[in-house]
């Protein structure tokens, strides 16, 4: 196995720095509604580039480790399309106006890459120092995807969150939108603004949801760098994808099954990895074609017929 030493590293987070560069300070200067002509070319640019990283991988140390970023990117964009659901409830909850939301996701997508960074990191020393780790990942997959899958809606109930609580606890919050900042200065004092609450939320559901994707594809490979870039591939393009998909989101009404099929799968795999021994090709398959199927099944069977 090629190892990834300071030169992979650094090429690839000079290559993430790049791409961030491009896509907020470049393509999108200031806060505006992206047309579905700039959401879908760039969406699918990074999907594209995602494609050929796992071909600079093949090249680099061959067929199974490709096949293991493969299978971790497909899986992770699997379960940041059933994110992007979250992010459309908490902008409903919270009325963001829309020329506001890129904005929102900008600051989202970057704190989500260094949260998951150190979730990663923190994993990969688990699963190394202590076994029973992979039991308890795998157990934690099986249960939130039999969850996902019993589970009829999400309830966006941020008075609950105990990081809007602590927020609200030493900041205090304006009623208003104050154009696109988070935070303004007023006769008061400091005062921070929904938006920024909207931020906190949307940071803390990136959270939950990691701790579902993150043992997930450590299920499929226990190489911390293919976890870490088949996770920041996956939600680079996830700002841009949620203006593609926000319209057309509730039409996929049997993806949420299949994600949840999908993580009992890789729960299984992981948890049983020292009896049953499942290959990253077969398991790229079986997610290929759990996804593939309920895309499928949403666009030929309407919403009245997935529910009658």
């Amino acid at each position: 196995m090629a190892e990834h030493g300071p030169l992979v590293w650094g090429g690839f987070t000079a290559l993430v720095v790049l791409l961030l560069w491009l896509d907020l300070a470049v393509l999108n200067r200031r806060s505006h509604v992206l047309t579905m002509k700039e959401a879908t070319t760039w969406s699918a640019c990074l999907v594209t580039l995602a494609l050929l990283f796992g071909l600079f991988i093949l090249w680099r140390e061959g067929t199974p480790k490709a096949l293991e970023y493969y299978a971790g990117y497909l899986t992770e964009l699997s379960l940041s399309v059933d994110n992007l659901f979250v992010f459309l409830l908490i902008f409903q909850y919270f009325a963001v106006p829309v020329e506001l939301q890129p904005r929102v996701l900008k600051w989202g997508i970057m704190g989500a890459m260094v949260l998951r960074g150190g979730m990663i990191a923190l994993g990969a020393l688990l699963l190394a120092r202590f076994h029973f780790i992979v039991y308890v990942f795998g157990g934690v997959l099986v249960f939130t995807g039999i969850k996902m899958w019993s589970n009829e809606g999400i309830r966006i109930e941020p008075e609950r969150n105990p990081v809007v609580r602590l927020a609200q606890r030493f900041l205090p919050f304006t009623e208003a939108y104050a154009e696109n900042r988070f935070i303004l200065r007023s006769h008061a004092g400091w005062m921070g603004t929904p938006l920024l609450l909207v931020l906190i939320v949307v940071e803390w559901s990136d959270i939950v949801f990691a701790i579902d994707s993150i043992p997930a594809i450590f299920a499929l490979t226990r190489d911390p760098f293919l976890v870490y870039s088949s996770n920041v591939f996956a939600i680079l393009g996830l700002r841009a994808l949620f203006f593609v998909l926000a319209g057309a989101l509730d039409r996929f009404v049997y993806l949420k099954p299949a994600v949840a099929g999908i993580l009992v799968f890789v729960g299984i795999k992981m948890a049983g990895s020292a009896w049953l021994e499942i290959s990253t090709a077969i398991s790229l398959a079986v997610i290929g074609t759990a996804l593939a199927g309920a895309v499928a099944l949403s666009l030929i069977l309407p919403r009245s017929s997935a529910r009658g």
